[in-house]
């Protein structure tokens, strides 16, 4: 791995990434922000289910499964688990190791609320707004994408901004269940694709608050919840690990 993908791993993913104590055990991050931080557009109610029973039991649920594997325990982050789950076709470990990666992830993707009625959008004439422009044509045409691929992720799943680098340019995906567009990073060959925000479409993240009206929930989560700062850092240091890559 290069340079540049190694700082990559340790300012994003592996930042996010709780480490392993003397035990050997992956565990559960708090939260970046309090349960109620992020109402009225995600009640603590939903944020306490959400993160200390779904996203703990996914955490629990990988530790159980990876207890006594020498190779899986000498792994420092979720990351490599997972990819290495996907590659061995252990689905239920890549459920869990993934689900654990991508909860944590998405938690740092929202920050609370502006007190103000206006729209969170990226800051104007940034990075990521550029490449926002370059990428999509506008910035509307982009939550256009962005929002159908969550509503239209059928049952379960997550919506993605990823950076590809062989297309240097960012891209909208969507994957179901406990999907990630990190399966697309070979353990042993070159990254293609870095996520830089995701959103959360299981019913778990909304249900409570928004009941079936999905479309309602991804729009209040693009508009108010995204922290484009993170979203931005994120590009950066993507764009830089593509330099090496490619």
């Amino acid at each position: 791995m290069t340079s540049s993908s190694s700082r990559f791993l340790v300012t994003i993913l592996l930042s996010m990434t709780t480490l392993r104590g003397d035990a050997k055990q992956f565990e559960l991050p708090p939260l970046p922000y309090g349960y109620d931080a992020l109402e009225p557009m995600i009640s603590a109610n939903t944020l306490t289910y959400h993160h200390d029973k779904h996203h703990a039991k996914y955490v629990n649920t990988m530790n159980s499964m990876i207890k006594g594997q020498s190779e899986l325990e000498s792994m420092e982050t979720i990351e490599e688990i997972l990819v290495h789950a996907h590659e061995q076709g252990n689905t239920g470990l890549f459920n869990n190791a993934a689900q654990s990666w991508n909860h944590e992830f998405y938690w740092n993707c929202m920050t609370p609320p502006s007190k103000s009625s206006s729209i969170s959008e990226p800051p104007k004439n940034s990075q990521l707004s550029k490449m926002i422009q370059q990428s999509f044509g506008s910035y509307e045409e982009f939550v256009t994408q962005f929002t159908t691929a969550g509503n239209t992720a059928f049952g379960s799943g997550w919506a993605w901004l990823c950076y590809s680098i062989p297309q240097q340019k960012l891209i909208v995906t969507k994957t179901i269940g406990a999907g990630t567009p990190l399966t697309e990073n070979s353990s042993s060959k070159a990254k293609v694709v870095i996520p830089i925000l995701t959103m959360d479409v299981w019913e778990h993240a909304y249900y409570l608050d928004y009941q079936n009206a999905r479309p309602t929930y991804t729009q209040t989560f693009l508009t108010k919840l995204v922290n484009w700062d993170f979203v931005g850092r994120n590009l950066k240091e993507a764009i830089e690990v593509g330099k090496d890559e490619l």
